[in-house]
């Protein structure tokens, strides 16, 4: 090999050693950001990088090293969003509704195993967009427990299954069967729809973004219709709510988030104002087969991403350029 090969192959190595090290810096950096913000403890962070900056002797190490440190950044997301979830649902056993509800389902705790599964596999780092829906319907996430979980399109394009438990207090005409449930949650149908065809497949979904939703419960009176809790309950739930919220933000280093529907946009609002996060809040119709003039969403929800200009970060041919 000739000297000026030479060079410049010891050149590039060195150039490649540069990247893996800043590489490597960057990883420490947002983990320790993330432990700052949400505050959190016991979390060693040079047991989580300790193989990041210990030196490696050749470019496959290197490699292997740079994965080692993905692979952790992206448990470590995941298992703290399902923490913050469980916090979350702690703190709501401990509220007082009015007797008008008399059904509450969480599938966070009865579906945990499917929904686990759900944020491990698509929640693996930073998202630049948060849709936020209200809670969970009762023939989709209360079923999977995926948000907007209709059970078709979980199972077919999420590529989730599992079992899922029961509620403690079951109604008769809103039953728990899990993926056997021959019922369509329209709405759920309706959004993974567009975004799989927008897509193509979940990973160019998720790649900029991350479906949410703000809270786990789902409130029933005695003939299963939906209820808004309200009084002192309400003002509980909505700060519980709020709080998880915000450390969700952080948690991904979200720059957008779109609520479903207005109660959703309304609470991302009111979430973002009290964190004093440097957030934009937009708002997406939501898809709910209900509502007037609903026929034709499809078309509405895409016209809509094309005025926010977020039409680039799900369009199939564009996402890796974005």
């Amino acid at each position: 090999m000739s000297h000026a090969k030479r060079t410049r192959a010891k050149s590039d190595d060195l150039s490649s050693e540069k990247k893996l090290k800043r590489s490597n810096s960057n990883v420490v950096d947002y983990m320790t950001q993330i432990q700052t913000n949400l505050r959190i403890k016991n979390v060693d962070i040079k047991e989580h990088t300790s193989t990041i900056s210990e030196p490696v002797p050749d470019k496959k190490a290197k490699e292997d090293t740079s994965e080692h440190a993905i692979s952790t950044i992206s448990t470590f997301i995941s298992d703290r969003l399902l923490s913050i979830e469980q916090e979350l649902c702690i703190k709501l056993q401990d509220i007082t509704f009015p007797p008008s509800i008399q059904y509450i389902y969480n599938p966070l705790e009865y579906a945990s195993e499917t929904h686990a599964m759900y944020v491990h596999k698509y929640c693996t780092g930073i998202k630049k967009i948060l849709f936020v829906g209200m809670n969970p319907g009762p023939w989709g996430m209360s079923q999977t427990g995926v948000p907007f979980g209709e059970i078709n399109m979980v199972r077919d394009w999420l590529k989730i299954s599992g079992p899922v438990g029961k509620p403690s207090k079951e109604h008769p005409d809103r039953k728990v069967i899990g993926f056997q449930c021959t019922r369509s949650e329209v709405s759920g149908l309706r959004l993974w729809s567009l975004f799989r065809e927008l897509c193509g497949n979940p990973e160019n979904f998720f790649q900029n973004a991350y479906m949410h939703n703000y809270c786990p419960l789902a409130f029933m009176d005695g003939k299963a219709r939906n209820i808004t809790p309200a009084g002192d309950g309400q003002k509980i739930l909505h700060e519980a709510c709020d709080k998880s919220l915000i450390d969700i933000i952080q948690l991904l280093k979200v720059e957008i988030v779109i609520g479903i529907g207005n109660y959703a946009e309304k609470r991302a609002q009111t979430a973002v104002q009290t964190g004093g996060l440097s957030v934009q809040v937009m708002v997406l119709r939501h898809p709910s087969p209900r509502a007037v003039g609903n026929q034709n969403w499809n078309e509405i929800a895409k016209q809509r991403l094309n005025e926010l200009e977020l039409l680039k970060y799900f369009d199939n041919a564009s996402i890796t350029a974005v």
